[in-house]
């Protein structure tokens, strides 16, 4: 009797923790029912035990975001697609060169995007090789990843240098019932290498070269790319020749520019010798560059000069012939001579003109020619000054003077009874 009522109270203790553990475990069921539920719709459901409501999951059918409820919500993030990774192949792309170019982009979101359409545009610097540059991706969901790949090629006219491509993404996603639409654009880089066409054409060497006498090599040179070359320089190397400058700087070298480099150097001795000539600079990607130009040098003796040929000191240089300039001053100094001589010779004669005119009045004067004046013939002193007649004088002697008259005013002088009367 006694047993029976201590074991009483211990089966209702049982019953109770039954209870309990039933209570304990029929949440627990409900959870990981809901959560099996919103696995197979590719989503997760989260219980939050504090306040007793449920996290919003994401809906395996269109990839929106659902909680369950019919309460509005607030509307996620934009989902965003990036490129992660890319690839073109080894090194640069030369001008004119094929690659795959391969990409792969992720939704970065946390909804699902669909109906998305990816273009590929190369700009200037490269071109679809055969195909399309459009692709259609049915739909991405949140975190997944997707690569593509599609033949390009760089064209002619390419610059050297990392020339972008543009890769665009437009896509729609559903975020809190709605729909909505979304793009964006990733650019890329892929580098271009020109072609090395920067020409050095072979050196060019005397005929004769002679010790101890400086000699003058010459080289041409062309840059035929399409890129400009940079940090040009040139040496001479060798322990035969001295040389006041071995390395000289050239500078930079446009597209199509041509040239002209020269050595000048001194052989130190006869015989054989030996010089390299170097060319370095840069080229159109910037890679540096060395173009080198061995040369074996047949070095002769270098001549006499004969004593005769020098006089103190100098060598006699072989005559020329008279320079042109000389011909033309030495014609206008005869043309101005001929000159003078006429214009002395004109003034001679208009001077003998003057005094032939003179000596021919004279002379038409002494034969009394009446034009030219007559001469009146007087007596004696005495009787000319009884009879008052002028014109007359006496001299000491007594005898008469013949007085001129109707002389020409320019030669005749007044006579003496004239300057008595005056």
């Amino acid at each position: 009797m006694r047993h029976r009522k201590a074991i009483a109270p211990l089966c209702a203790l049982l019953a109770l923790l039954l209870m309990m553990v039933v209570c304990l475990a029929a949440p627990a069921a409900a959870f990981a029912e809901a959560g099996s539920d919103a696995s197979e719709r590719a989503g997760a459901a989260i219980l939050d035990s504090a306040i007793g409501t449920v996290v919003p999951v994401v809906d395996g059918i269109d990839g929106s975001v659902s909680d369950g409820s019919d309460s509005d919500s607030i509307a996620g993030p934009v989902p965003n697609v990036i490129i992660t990774n890319f690839s073109y192949g080894d090194g640069s792309v030369p001008v004119g060169g094929s690659f795959t170019l391969g990409f792969t982009f992720q939704n970065m979101g946390q909804v699902a995007v669909s109906n998305m359409v990816v273009t590929v545009d190369g700009g200037e610097s490269f071109a679809i090789a055969g195909g399309t540059n459009t692709f259609y991706v049915d739909s991405l969901w949140a975190g997944y990843t997707m690569t593509q790949s599609l033949p390009m090629q760089a064209v002619s006219s390419a610059q050297s240098g990392a020339q972008p491509i543009t890769v665009s993404f437009r896509y729609e996603y559903v975020d809190a019932g709605m729909r909505s639409s979304n793009s964006s654009d990733i650019k890329i880089s892929v580098p271009v290498s020109q072609p090395d066409r920067f020409q050095i054409n072979d050196p060019v060497v005397p005929d004769v070269v002679n010790a101890g006498e400086e000699t003058t090599v010459t080289m041409e040179y062309v840059n035929k790319g399409k890129g400009d070359i940079s940090n040009v320089e040139a040496a001479i190397e060798g322990d035969g020749v001295d040389a006041a400058v071995r390395t000289q700087y050239l500078g930079n070298v446009a597209s199509g520019a041509t040239g002209q480099i020269g050595f000048a150097f001194t052989p130190l001795a006869a015989g054989s010798t030996e010089v390299k000539l170097r060319v370095s600079y840069e080229d159109s990607d910037g890679q540096s560059q060395t173009k080198e130009f061995p040369l074996t040098l047949d070095v002769q003796e270098s001549m006499p000069i004969d004593d005769g040929m020098i006089d103190d000191g100098v060598i006699d240089e072989p005559q020329q012939g008279v320079a042109w300039w000389v011909w033309a001053i030495a014609a206008v100094a005869v043309a101005a001579a001929v000159v003078l001589v006429v214009v002395l010779v004109r003034r001679r004669k208009r001077k003998a003109g003057k005094h032939a005119d003179i000596d021919e009045e004279w002379d038409d004067w002494a034969s009394g020619d009446a034009s030219a004046g007559s001469a009146v013939p007087v007596g004696t002193v005495g009787a000319a000054g009884a009879a008052g007649e002028p014109g007359a004088s006496g001299n000491a002697d007594g005898t008469t003077t013949q007085v001129l008259a109707d002389l020409p005013s320019e030669v005749a002088p007044p006579s003496a009874g004239e300057s008595d009367r005056s």
